[in-house]
């Protein structure tokens, strides 16, 4: 879980220096920050479960499985990439592994999590599905429509809310008179809980449980993962609407500073033990720039492969 966490921290940080660079088309959410959720969550999924994911998914790609280089052939819209350089940074999609795809439009994934779940009932498997939204997505009429749904079906659905306090710029105590996003699973039956999201151990064991419970047919759980994102919304956004003394409070409490202080102190992990697995996790994510820097773009005579009509 901790090399994981790194990687995508690892991962995030070059994706931030080669946009600078002009090297990656559109724009970028970037996940650095928020890894305790995601690999809190997928850490307790097998292979054949799925994730829906958002906007700011590398980390939750990276934590179901999927591999750095063909990831950042995608981002920097290469053929080698999943989606052969078509879908770009919000778009990843995966199903050999379970990732059913990124989504640019902010809820969108909640139904699609429904849908996946209602499609596990049908066929009668025990898989699970994790559903990644933003605080800002709980306002949209897709969460309550298909957590509603999950809810009456009793399907094997996680709604993982991460919490990063800020939809864009908007934070939530302007647009919400709750306190939790977790509070409404009330209103459909299901167990909410809140959680720290930058303590990976907790997200881990309160996803535990929420999907012990999905695969015995119980239905779904609500988790908010209380969170911070470390960079803007976007890579063109300075965040200033941030004030400096918030900022500094939340990167002390870095998710990953506190797994290896943790692992330190549970004598899991030693110095030296720390070092290899920084050197290894860098020059991974270096080993997927080249790949993708080396990689061709898609032909122009590709563009209408792979659509619908």
């Amino acid at each position: 879980m901790y090399r994981k966490m790194l990687e995508i921290r690892h991962f995030e940080e070059k994706i931030f220096d080669l946009y600078g660079q002009n090297l990656v088309p559109g724009t970028i959410h970037l996940y650095a920050g928020q890894e305790a959720v995601a690999v809190g969550v997928c850490a307790n999924l097998t292979k054949e479960d799925y994730i829906t994911s958002t906007h700011r998914g590398h980390g939750h790609c990276i934590a179901k499985g999927a591999r750095l280089d063909r990831t950042m052939a995608e981002i920097l819209g290469k053929k080698t990439g999943y989606c052969k350089g078509k879908g770009g940074s919000m778009h990843i999609a995966d199903f050999s592994i379970g990732m059913l795809g990124a989504t640019a439009v902010v809820g969108a994934g909640i139904p699609i999590a429904a849908g996946a779940g209602l499609s596990i009932k049908l066929r009668g498997t025990d898989q699970v599905v994790a559903c990644f939204f933003g605080e800002g997505a709980s306002n949209q009429g897709t969460f309550h429509e298909g957590i509603n749904m999950a809810s009456v079906w009793k399907l094997p659905v996680i709604f993982v809310c991460e919490n990063n306090l800020y939809a864009m710029g908007t934070r939530q105590s302007i647009v919400m008179a709750i306190e939790n996003i977790a509070d409404r699973a009330k209103a459909y039956g299901i167990p909410g809980v809140v959680v720290d999201g930058n303590d990976v151990l907790s997200v881990y064991e309160v996803t535990n449980k929420a999907v012990e419970r999905a695969r015995k047919g119980e239905g779904p759980t609500l988790i908010e993962c209380k969170t911070y994102r470390i960079k803007g919304h976007s890579r063109a956004d300075p965040a200033t609407y941030r004030a400096k003394e918030e900022v500094q409070e939340w990167l002390k409490k870095d998710p990953i500073t506190r797994f290896r202080a943790k692992l330190m102190e549970m004598k899991i992990l030693t110095e030296k033990e720390i070092a290899q697995i920084q050197q290894e996790t860098v020059k991974a994510v270096e080993d997927a720039v080249k790949f993708a820097i080396e990689s061709p773009f898609p032909a122009p005579k590709e563009a209408l492969e792979d659509i619908y009509a």
